[in-house]
């Protein structure tokens, strides 16, 4: 199993930036370079607990169809988003909320297991933890651009 741990501080209340963090229309602006799109569930505004969603978009040269749920929620502290239908063998995404002295620590923890054993491994050694790491460090860009200009 792969782990990535992103941290990223933003100035703004964290009420604001946990609704910025599951509100489907930024995560689409933020993943513009991969054209995703919500096309199922819920595809507009805020997202919330036991809801889904399905992604449709181009990474890595592949279209791919990823549907999530939200499977766990404390308000403006945590919240979590896991596959239900995709191209992982496993895939968890915990979002977790902290403020202080004005600044929201938003910390990022996504837990994936490839398909294909070794050649899974081997494909995610290469490409796939850098192309993740990437599209969450956009995300977390946009999410900061955004929740910044708010407050």
């Amino acid at each position: 199993m792969t782990i990535i741990n992103l941290t990223t501080k933003i100035k703004a209340p964290k009420q604001l930036v946990f609704d910025a963090s599951r509100n489907i229309d930024i995560h689409q602006k933020s993943a513009s370079k991969s054209n995703e799109v919500a096309i199922a569930g819920v595809t507009s505004g805020l997202i919330n607990l036991n809801e889904t969603v399905t992604w449709w978009g181009k990474h890595l040269g592949f279209y791919l169809k990823h549907k999530s749920r939200i499977t766990a929620m404390t308000f403006y502290h945590y919240f979590v988003d896991e596959m239900e239908e995709g191209k992982f063998k496993f895939f968890k995404h915990e979002h977790f909320f902290e403020e202080e002295n004005d600044i929201t620590i938003m910390t990022d923890k996504m837990q994936y297991e490839t398909p294909f054993s070794i050649f899974g491994k081997l494909f995610d050694v290469l490409f796939l933890k850098r192309h993740l790491t990437n599209f969450l460090l956009e995300r977390n860009k946009v999410l900061k651009e955004v929740s910044e200009k708010i407050n």
